[in-house]
């Protein structure tokens, strides 16, 4: 009757077995805008496509020193180097996981020695009788055992498919560290160049105030000109060579910022200084769809999500029984002669279910907790799509707008300079007082220095675009 009842209940199970509990995945679906704000082109839906390469998207810009430093970024860089080695363990999950789904065996082996204790009578030194000894043997066990559990519930597929998507997870992650990295560097880099300019800017104004100052003494000493031009001229001079000081303090702490970036010590990097020849490249404004659906922290956040799903169906499956089936043979014996006899032969075959009746609502709680993980995680993926369409809205914008100022600046520069030039000469025909020189030449530096500062805003801009667009990318034409 037990064993009628026995058997009744596994076939049961596995009738059962092919009724996975717990929720099918699907993607959350967002409301879109129907087009960018600040372009003049539609787009479609996006969808997370990060599989595929983004090409070496920095060498657009056409400088050898940013190429050779990126590519030891991406080589050395150490927080790409946790990365890469997260997403490696989150292989090696994987694999575990799938490993469970397959039977296992193992052997085991033992000598044990049984025996009691031992009693003597004896009344005189050297003349014992032995009592009632109790007898000792050794037995030798050798044995196989197998046991596999059924993926009843999907349960263990479940868990597959989690890991899987965590693995995914990682692999995104990692492009997305690669990325910002590689963007991070750039930003640097162009920032670094942009104070080599300024520093030569800075050179020319010192020149430039050295100049005057040489005029204000001759005219000074030819009684032309008062003191007061002299002491202006040369505190000019000294504020433009102090902030000199301050542009090469500001230079150094960028290059070793570089220097972490690519995985080498601040100490032993060095970055010669040297004009920026690159000039802005062309982003086109009509962007494809694949542009934004190739954004490495999108595609993270949708496996994370997956994952997640998964994790509610594991936890569902605690509810119902679980299978296991068992078989094990081995000998046992004192001898090991004896081995091949059929009565130190032993072996066992059956199945063995555990079926949960009551665990004070644990089970239940640890459900609940993973639904909220997966809402949790639904509302980190839709804020990372929201997030991503503002950074592309943010520098779609900026370009923009610092192209028109970046026009309006060049022409406030050549105002500047020729009216510095006008002043300039109207100082050394006595006509106007120093005063208006210093005037004049804070004027033109002030708008060329502003000048560079847009250039240099543009250019970072432009790399803030290519990682807000995911790296790289290919116009359809």
């Amino acid at each position: 009757m037990v064993t009628r009842l026995l058997l009744f209940l596994v076939l049961s199970v596995f009738l059962l077995a092919s009724c996975a509990v717990g929720p099918n995945y699907s993607r959350p679906t967002i409301d879109i805008p129907a087009q960018y704000k600040e372009a003049t082109q539609g787009w479609k839906i996006a969808q997370p496509n990060d599989q595929h390469s983004r090409g070496a998207w920095w060498e657009i810009f056409n400088d050898r020193y940013l190429n050779q430093l990126v590519t030891r970024a991406t080589l050395a860089n150490q927080q790409i180097a946790s990365s890469a080695a997260a997403y490696q363990q989150a292989q090696t999950l994987t694999a575990q996981a799938r490993a469970e789904a397959l039977p296992n065996a193992h052997l085991t082996g033992s000598a044990r020695q049984v025996g009691g204790s031992s009693s003597f009578r004896s009344n005189v030194p050297g003349n014992e009788e032995p009592g009632n000894r109790a007898a000792r043997s050794t037995s030798y066990l050798a044995s196989l055992e197998a046991s596999w559990e059924p993926d009843l519930w999907h349960r263990i597929r479940r868990n597959i498919d989690a890991q899987n998507a965590s693995a995914q997870s990682a692999a995104a992650e990692l492009a997305n560290a690669q990325l910002s990295i590689q963007a991070k560097l750039v930003q640097n880099y162009f920032e670094l160049r942009a104070l080599d300019r300024q520093q030569k800017l800075i050179d020319n104004t010192v020149a430039a105030y050295q100049k005057m100052l040489n005029i204000a003494q001759y005219q000074y000493q030819q009684g032309t000109a008062a003191r007061t031009d002299v002491i202006q001229a040369q505190t000019q001079l000294q504020l433009a060579q102090s902030e000199a000081f301050e542009n090469q303090l500001r230079r150094s702490l960028l290059e070793h910022a570089i220097a972490t970036l690519t995985g080498e010590a601040a100490s032993t990097f060095s970055l010669p200084a040297t004009s920026l020849h690159t000039t802005l490249p062309t982003i086109p404004v009509q962007l494809p769809s694949a542009l934004l659906e190739r954004r490495p922290d999108i595609a993270s956040k949708e496996r994370q999500m997956a994952a997640a799903n998964e994790k509610i169906g594991i936890e569902m499956a605690g509810f119902f029984p679980k299978l296991t089936l068992s078989a094990s043979g081995g000998v046992g014996s004192a001898l090991f002669s004896e081995w091949l006899s059929a009565p130190a032969q032993v072996w066992s075959l059956g199945p063995q279910i555990v079926a949960m009746l009551f665990d004070g609502g644990l089970q239940r709680a640890r459900t609940q907790a993973a639904r909220y993980f997966y809402e949790q995680n639904v509302a980190d993926y839709k804020q990372t799509v929201l997030t991503a369409f503002q950074e592309v809205e943010d520098q779609l914008a900026t370009l923009h707008l610092l192209a028109s100022k970046a026009n309006t600046q060049q022409q406030a520069v050549a105002s500047a300079q020729q009216a510095l030039t006008l002043i300039t000469n109207q100082y050394k025909a006595g006509t106007v007082p120093y005063l208006n020189v210093m005037m004049a030449q804070t004027v033109a530096l002030s708008a060329q220095r502003n000048l560079t500062e847009i250039e240099k805003r543009r250019m970072v801009a432009t790399v803030e675009l290519i990682k807000a667009l995911g790296g790289g990318w290919t116009l359809n034409r």
